[in-house]
C-alpha cells in the first residue's frame, strides 16, 4: 500500500511539473465553464427590432413601447419594406414589424387586426423565443374572452436562468473530456519520452502500476471538480443545490473512473499525444451528443434514445441536475448511481485489460 501511494504522489508531482497540462486543466474548470455559461444564451435577449409604420402612430407606438430591455433593443424605424428587408439581410436586425395603413382602423372597427412579422430564423432558438414574447405582448391588445386563465409556476429554476444549466452541463462535459485525456496522457508520455521500456523493467506489479497511474488522474480530476463547483458554480453564478453535495462528489468519483477506463483504452491504442487527442474526440463526442447535455433525450430519435442508455454521461448529467435543482434524495437516485457504476466498471475493466497486454 505504501508503494501504491508513492506512485500516486509521483504522478501528481509529475503533473504539476507539466505547466502546459496544469494550465489546460485550470482553464477548462474555470474560464471555459464561465464562458459557456455567460456566452450561450437560449433566451431572447438584446434582440434587434426594426419596423415600418404606415399608420401614423397611435396603436403601433403603444405596441412598440412594450419592446424594451433586456429582451429587445430600442426599435429602429425604416421608411420602406425594402429598407427593412435589406437591414435583415445585413444582419442589422433580427425581427421586422410591418404596420400597414389599415392596421389601426381594423383594430378600432373589429377589435382585431393583422401585423406582418419578419423573422431571421438562422438563429432559430432566440428568434422564436423573441416571437413568443411578441405574441404575449399582442395578446394584451386583443379583446379575447377566454374561459381559461393561465397561471404559470416555474419549478426548480424559477428565474429560468440559462447560465445555471449551461455551467453545470459544461462542467460535466469538461470532466468527461479531461478524465479521458489525462489518463491516456500519463501512459502515452512514457512512450513519447522513451521511458516505456524502463517502466516495464521496474520491479512493480503491472496491475498496481496501472491502478496507481489512473487513480492519480482521478484525484486530479476530482480537484478540478471541487474548484469548478466552489469557484464557478457557487461563487460566480450562485447556482443553488437542493440535494446532497456529498452525494454529487461521490457520483463524480465513480464517474471519474469511467472516464479513466476510456483513457486506458486510448492509451493502449495511441502512440503519441496527437493520436490521444484524435481518439478522444472520436470517442467522446458521440457520448456527449447522446447524453442530453445539448439536446433533451425526449427530443431525440427513438433509436438515439435507446443508444443514449449506453452513455454513462447521461446518468451523470441527469443525477447531477436532480441533486442541484430538484433536491432528489440520494436513495432515489440509485438507478443513476447503478448506471454509472456498471458502465464505468465495465469500461474501466476493459481499458485495464487492454493496456495490461502491453506489460
Amino acid at each position: 500500500m505504501k508503494l501504491f501511494w508513492s506512485m500516486v504522489m509521483k504522478e501528481i508531482i509529475s503533473f504539476f511539473r507539466s505547466w502546459g497540462l496544469v494550465a489546460v486543466v485550470l482553464y477548462s474548470f474555470t474560464l471555459d465553464i464561465y464562458i459557456a455559461a455567460r456566452g450561450i444564451e437560449l433566451q431572447a435577449k438584446n434582440v434587434s427590432v426594426g419596423y415600418v409604420d404606415k399608420t401614423g402612430g397611435g396603436l403601433s407606438m403603444k405596441i412598440l413601447s412594450h419592446l424594451h430591455a433586456p429582451e429587445f433593443q430600442k426599435p429602429r424605424r425604416f421608411l420602406s419594406q425594402k429598407a427593412l428587408y435589406d437591414a435583415m439581410r445585413n444582419r442589422e436586425i433580427m425581427i421586422g414589424l410591418l404596420f400597414d395603413r389599415n392596421f389601426a382602423k381594423d383594430y378600432a372597427a373589429t377589435g382585431r387586426s393583422t401585423l406582418n412579422v419578419l423573422i431571421d430564423s438562422i438563429a432559430s432558438s432566440q428568434s422564436f423565443q423573441a416571437l413568443n414574447y411578441l405574441q404575449s405582448i399582442l395578446l394584451d391588445f386583443s379583446d379575447l374572452h377566454l374561459p381559461v386563465s393561465f397561471k404559470i409556476h416555474k419549478l426548480f429554476n424559477q428565474n429560468a436562468r440559462t447560465s445555471w444549466f449551461m455551467a453545470i452541463a459544461e462542467m460535466l462535459s469538461v470532466t468527461t473530456l479531461l478524465g479521458v485525456i489525462l489518463t491516456a496522457a500519463v501512459f502515452v508520455r512514457e512512450k513519447e519520452n522513451g521511458t516505456w521500456d524502463i517502466m516495464l523493467l521496474m520491479p512493480v506489479d503491472p496491475k498496481l502500476l496501472i491502478l496507481a497511474k489512473s487513480f492519480s488522474q482521478v484525484l486530479i480530476l476530482m480537484a478540478g471538480i471541487f474548484i469548478a463547483t466552489g469557484l464557478i458554480l457557487f461563487h460566480t453564478f450562485h447556482v443553488p443545490i437542493h440535494g446532497s453535495l456529498g452525494g454529487f462528489f461521490l457520483l463524480s468519483f465513480f464517474y471519474a473512473f469511467t472516464t479513466a477506463g476510456i483513457g486506458l483504452f486510448i492509451a493502449a491504442a495511441a502512440k503519441n499525444m496527437l493520436q490521444v487527442a484524435q481518439l478522444s474526440i472520436l470517442i467522446m463526442m458521440p457520448l456527449i451528443f447522446l447524453s442530453g447535455a445539448w439536446t433533451p433525450i425526449h427530443a431525440m430519435h427513438p433509436l438515439l434514445q435507446d443508444l443514449s442508455l449506453l452513455s454513462p454521461l447521461r446518468y451523470y448529467i441527469e443525477a447531477s441536475e436532480s441533486i442541484f435543482f430538484r433536491g432528489t434524495p440520494i436513495a432515489e437516485l440509485w438507478s443513476y448511481f447503478l448506471g454509472v457504476i456498471l458502465l464505468g466498471g465495465a469500461l474501466y475493466l476493459y481499458g485495464y485489460r487492454k493496456i495490461g497486454k502491453l506489460f
